[in-house]
């Protein structure tokens, strides 16, 4: 540990903060169909768009409506994506002679890039085609951050409304944060990275001598182009097989530095959007500083867990600074840790270090941020949409504690947003611990491990922890590519991925029929320390008391055992 990375987390995790701001608030300029500098571009552009779909965007949803719109439009990219994804040997741009991918993995990676996930049981540079990747893959990164964000729109403007009808338009939330937000984003984004040195090229490879003289064929992909969405739009999917510790997606400390900020980026742009949207800028900044204190102490952390030295070299008398098994040179200890924070506590599962190569407590701090609920800040709305059913939660805990009917952003908070609440909070532990339990016990799962004992079951657990979680990010040494992974993990990403996105709908639906309520002496403020701190032990009680247990026969136990070990040696 030194102050030089210290200064790279706070940087990291500041920048984030610091830009995300004013894009919020052009963000929910966007939402509220407030005038925007790319009018005169987009606007004839978006018009065209309604026209073919035949959309009124004028016309506002009741919850039901929006959610079965939702749910309809992703329904049918999941459709066309896996279809690409069979056919793919058939289909042009395919210099690398790939054929259509098996039916249970068409199936998974459909899923996972339209539930916002990008889990991937496949390599990148050896599966999938360009036209796969750039057609297929990245207008998912695109469109299912869009879903999201239309998610926390509708949230937003339930709050605000006075005895409303509607949540807003569904397609036309997802057409204007497509076109006005992620496209002109992604497009700088892109730009900048190829500069600097991030492969983009329609070739299928090119020939490279070695310093030894060898000859060694090195696959080329438009890179840079989906390096910028998958992290604007908290995907998270690598073109290559080891995501961000590859020199073509990620070459340089420069580059490592602007897409680690470019992960939170968004997140903490639609926690402020929020804020605007529902005309709450105090309160949501409550959220974000939680968020940003639980994200800053699990930095601090992680920073000290892995920049201790390994037991295992300890006990062979070897000097080491830090443990730096699984993470490039060209980072460090400092650019690798953080990452793995802000990348696990949102919603975005790319890696520039093996994630199971970390010190046991540090793969289990990885877990821990994942089952939260991506809220740090988590992906574009759907982040900030579970960060306020927590804050939910919380004055609900308080009016029980006091003896009055909770209140949160002028609206009255009763059984039924609660109940929709719990729906949203309980199906991410339904999901994680029953197929987890399963497969501990299952041969044909088992099959999938590379490692026995505690390190196993830390395999299974992260697995499915971050496919319910939407996150994507995995440990080394399971072999997902079979038919009962790839069906069970797909299944934990729809359920992760939609209840919560129609439980968060249900509660706009319940909130916008309610009048808007006057603050009182009652109201219990949500703005300030005590909330704050009220908030951040909710989120750890219902994150600890659902996984502590499973965490404790995993990560934990490897993490005494390795201490034993050692002391035996």
């Amino acid at each position: 540990m030194n102050i030089q990375g210290w200064g790279e987390i706070a940087l990291t995790l500041g920048l984030a903060v610091l830009l995300g701001w004013p894009i919020g608030v052009y963000m929910s300029r966007v939402w509220n169909g407030e005038r925007t500098w790319l009018d005169p571009v987009l606007k004839p552009v978006e018009a065209v768009f309604y026209r073919a779909a035949g959309v009124d965007p004028k016309r506002s949803q009741g919850w039901l409506g929006y959610a079965g719109a939702l749910l309809a439009f992703n329904a049918a990219g999941f459709v066309l994506l896996y279809a690409i994804l069979r056919l793919q040997g058939v289909l042009p741009m395919n210099p690398q002679g790939f054929a259509g991918v098996s039916p249970h993995l068409a199936f998974n990676t459909a899923v996972s890039f339209v539930t916002n996930t990008n889990w991937q049981s496949y390599g990148g540079e050896t599966t999938l085609s360009t036209f796969t990747q750039m057609v297929g893959l990245t207008v998912q990164n695109f469109v299912s951050a869009a879903t999201g964000a239309t998610i926390a729109a509708a949230l937003a403007r339930a709050f605000v409304a006075n005895r409303g009808e509607g949540v807003g338009n569904f397609w036309a939330d997802l057409t204007r944060t497509t076109l006005y937000v992620l496209l002109p984003a992604a497009f700088v984004l892109a730009v900048v990275l190829s500069g600097l040195g991030v492969v983009q090229s329609l070739a299928a490879s090119v020939h490279a001598t070695t310093v030894e003289g060898g000859s060694q064929t090195l696959p080329l992909f438009p890179a840079a182009s989906q390096v910028a969405i998958k992290q604007l739009g908290i995907n998270g999917g690598g073109v290559f097989n080891v995501n961000g510790a590859h020199p073509f997606e990620n070459p340089s400390p420069l580059t490592n530095l602007i897409t680690a900020v470019a992960i939170n980026l968004m997140g903490w742009a639609a926690f402020f959007a929020f804020g605007r949207s529902a005309m709450a800028g105090r309160d949501i900044r409550a959220l974000v500083a939680s968020a940003l204190i639980i994200l800053s102490v699990s930095s601090a952390a992680m920073y000290v867990i892995e920049t201790q030295p390994a037991p295992a070299l300890v006990a062979a008398h070897v000097d080491a600074a830090a443990n730096m098994e699984g993470k490039e040179v060209r980072f460090g200890a400092p650019a690798s840790t953080v990452w793995s924070v802000v990348t696990t506590g949102a919603s975005n599962g790319s890696v520039n270090s093996m994630h199971a190569s970390y010190m046991p407590l540090g793969g289990a701090l990885q877990m821990f941020l994942m089952q939260l609920g991506e809220i740090l800040p988590g992906g574009i709305g759907s982040g900030i949409a579970i960060m306020v059913v927590m804050a939910l939660l919380s004055v609900f805990v308080a009016g029980l504690m006091v003896g009055r009917t909770p209140e949160y952003l002028g609206k009255k908070i009763e059984a039924r947003e609660i109940q929709f609440a719990m729906i949203a909070v309980l199906v991410l532990p339904l999901a994680i611990l029953g197929f987890s339990a399963v497969a501990a016990v299952f041969p044909t799962a088992l099959a999938g491990l590379l490692n026995k004992g505690p390190h196993g079951l830390s395999e299974i657990l992260y697995a499915y922890t971050s496919a319910a979680a939407n996150n994507g990010s995995a440990f080394a040494g399971l072999t997902a590519n079979a038919p009962w992974w790839n069906t069970t993990l797909g299944l934990g990403m729809l359920f992760g991925r939609f209840v919560p996105a129609v439980a968060v709908l249900a509660i706009a639906g319940s909130l916008v029929v309610k009048p808007k309520l006057a603050a009182s002496t009652g109201t219990l403020p949500t703005d300030n320390g005590l909330f704050i701190g009220l908030l951040i032990g909710v989120i750890l009680i219902l994150g600890g008391l659902q996984f502590l247990p499973a965490l404790a026969l995993g990560p934990i136990v490897e993490h005494f055992q390795v201490l034993a070990a050692v002391a035996g040696a």
